[in-house]
């Protein structure tokens, strides 16, 4: 429906009037988003775009999807208050790796150009910049909310950071892009090209801002940085497991972001007294479903109710093939996959997140392995040891 293409999980429009006018008359729009590879993983936060995308795709729109391995070089704020780390080229590419795996399981990629911004800014000579940057000016660019927040708390601004929204623009120009949907915390650089394409003869884009998704925590937007995310590739057990743990008052939003569900429904459910997690499980089905599968979401169901519900053990467990041998509990949750690094393994141990055959460990320290024993990390991870 029309409606729902252009309300659903929408924050603004900027050209709304040249949008409708679109539509009704049958063009197809060249659709521009782009992604600054900045972590190793896309979450259901970047999807909010990339499924308002696949519905413009399959009403037959030509979407450009655009990797900023050039801008991802000026690294990515972890916070609105901190500075632009510099990346290196190739610690860009190896967090770009898996992104258009992730897209696909959204975007139909045959039907999708996919473009590298690289591909001019490797080329653009230091005059042809310069020229471009003589288009805006430092209290133009300084009016970002997030600079005028560092300002007010006598924080630093990077000179590169001020040269980011001008890149940016300059992709719509390149990508010659009729319409852009964006997260609308990226409203402002998107706008600053619609001031630019007039001076290469192009119309201003339009520009779709999408709601921003609030993470498991409730309170920030999803970051992987913050660790806060579900991400598109997760496994099965653990996105249905994530989604659970959601705050109740999430729920409508992560219904309307990131699925197709009936939402008048869910609003009416909800006025009716429905039980939070019997609603927090029809979203999880349905997440689980889109990534994955109807099949997987049933599984993932039952095995959260085994462990949870029934407090038992999942049916199903990673099993994990040692010598007899004594182990140090970090090193055993690292070799495992349950933790990423020896920091964060101790981390766990002594937040008491570390349970070995149901009794909790908080102390770093040696252990005897055994033929079917059970490593627990946190309520949804767990790994079966068996000994050759």
């Amino acid at each position: 429906m029309k409606k729902d293409l252009l309300e659903r999980g929408v924050v603004d429009i900027i050209g709304t009037k040249e949008l409708e006018k679109a539509l009704s008359s049958g063009q197809k729009l060249r659709i521009k988003h782009g992604v600054d590879p900045t972590t190793t993983s896309l979450h259901l936060g970047h999807a909010v775009c990339y499924r308002k995308l696949a519905a413009f795709q399959k009403r037959g729109h030509q979407i450009v999807f655009l990797i900023g391995d050039f801008t991802a070089r000026l690294g990515d704020p972890a916070g609105e208050l901190k500075a632009r780390r510099l990346r290196t080229k190739k610690e860009v590419q190896d967090m770009a790796k898996n992104y258009l795996d992730h897209v696909g399981k959204i975007l139909d990629l045959k039907k999708t150009e996919v473009a590298y911004n690289s591909h001019w800014y490797d080329k653009m000579g230091l005059d042809e910049f310069l020229r471009l940057k003589a288009n805006f000016t430092i209290s133009q660019l300084l009016e970002r909310d997030m600079f005028q927040k560092r300002i007010k708390d006598n924080m630093e601004i990077g000179s590169h950071e001020i040269d980011y929204p001008i890149l940016q623009a300059y992709d719509s120009v390149m990508l010659k892009s009729d319409m852009t949907i964006c997260g609308h915390d990226q409203l402002f650089n998107e706008m600053q090209a619609r001031k630019l394409q007039p001076l290469f003869d192009q119309k201003p884009q339009i520009i779709m801002a999408m709601g921003i998704l609030t993470g498991l925590d409730g309170k920030r937007k999803m970051s992987q940085s913050l660790g806060n995310d579900i991400k598109i590739d997760d496994q099965p057990n653990d996105m249905f497991g994530k989604v659970m743990s959601i705050p109740d008052e999430l729920i409508l939003c992560w219904f309307e972001l990131c699925t197709d569900a009936n939402l008048e429904q869910i609003k009416k459910d909800l006025e009716a007294g429905e039980n939070p997690r019997n609603l927090k499980e029809r979203l999880a089905m349905e997440i689980v479903t889109i990534y994955h599968s109807r099949e997987a979401a049933q599984k993932a169901a039952e095995n959260f109710n085994q462990i949870f519900r029934e407090k038992g053990l999942p049916e199903e467990m990673e099993i994990k093939t040692f010598a007899a041998s004594n182990y140090k509990l970090d090193q055993l949750l690292v070799e495992t996959k349950l933790a990423s690094s020896f920091s964060e393994a101790r981390r766990l141990i002594k937040q008491g997140g570390v349970k070995i055959d149901g009794e909790k460990i908080e102390e770093v320290g040696e252990i005897g392995l055994h033929d079917g024993m059970i490593l627990q990390v946190g309520k949804r991870k767990f790994v079966k040891i068996e000994l050759n």
